[in-house]
């Protein structure tokens, strides 16, 4: 007589042959317009791209070489790439001050955004206190991290002030929407089996609503710090903050060096690799 797990493995066998060889497809139709919505939106979207290549005034510009030497300069850019005007090791300290300049913001964004983001959910604090939060980090969301850190830079002048209040301002606003989403994913009954075993709030905060979500704001940090380091690269320049920024609009907007925007480039992408895997295994050793 045969197992209860071959007997199981056999009937399982037996509806997969059964669903292989029916002779049936399996058809899976889009529900509603918004497919046929979102087909028209692509197409219109592709016509007007070639309708603006078509009608464009190139000014009697030669395409086809214009693009061989674009094609050129991205050869000289990334095969002969080198650094002309500044030494190894300036490129590095200049990418160090980058870096720490993108560590300081997520730090100073996650300490103030725990604390908002513990006020904000609707399963800890009162919903009129945690709408107006949330209506608050929702229009600094709204408004591009760029546009918030030269704001500052015209109230507190160009330099590493601007860009890092610039640079928090903005952090702080998403990371107060993702810690109190993390929060409010909290069973409600435990939350308040210990208010009923009279539990303050301050100790259902510490005794369990962080350590249970630990992990995910831990992950949620280390994603800003990687849109942080890369907007500060972008800003380095434009708010006076220096670092590696400042170094790659020198060379070229100011030089017109390609190999050494090149060399700058390939650092920087070295860096975004690195936190890349850094953050992957955060991820699998923290959520998995």
């Amino acid at each position: 007589m045969e197992s209860s797990s071959t007997i199981s493995l056999n009937t399982l066998k037996k509806k997969d042959d059964a669903i292989k060889y029916s002779g049936k497809k399996i058809r899976i139709a889009a529900v509603g317009g918004s497919q046929t919505a979102i087909n028209m939106t692509l197409f219109v979207l592709v016509a007007a791209t070639v309708y603006g290549f078509l009608t464009f005034d190139y000014k009697s510009m030669d395409f086809l070489r214009a693009v061989s030497l674009t094609l050129g300069n991205i050869k000289t850019m990334f095969i002969e790439a080198r650094l002309s005007h500044i030494t190894l090791v300036e490129a590095f300290k200049e990418l160090s001050i980058t870096l720490g300049l993108s560590i300081l913001t997520t730090i100073i964004a996650a300490a103030i955004a725990l604390i908002l983001g513990l006020l904000s959910a609707r399963n800890l604090s009162n919903p009129k206190i945690g709408n107006v939060i949330k209506a608050v980090v929702a229009f600094i969301r709204a408004v591009p991290t760029v546009l918030w850190i030269l704001i500052f830079a015209v109230s507190a002048g160009l330099g590493s002030v601007a860009a890092i209040i610039g640079l928090s301002f903005h952090a702080i606003g998403y990371l107060v929407k993702a810690y109190s989403e993390t929060f409010e994913e909290i069973d409600y009954g435990v939350i308040e089996a210990l208010k009923a075993s009279g539990a303050s709030w301050w100790q259902i905060v510490f005794q369990a609503v962080i350590p249970s979500s630990a992990s995910y704001l831990m992950a949620w940090t280390f994603m800003r710090f990687e849109i942080n380091f890369m907007v500060a690269v972008a800003m380095g320049a434009a708010a006076g903050a220096g670092g590696i920024g400042f170094d790659l609009f020198m060379a070229g907007g100011f030089y017109f060096d390609v190999r050494e925007v090149g060399f700058i480039t390939y650092m920087i992408l070295g860096v975004a690799l690195v936190l890349e895997v850094i953050s992957t295994n955060i991820k699998n050793k923290l959520l998995y």
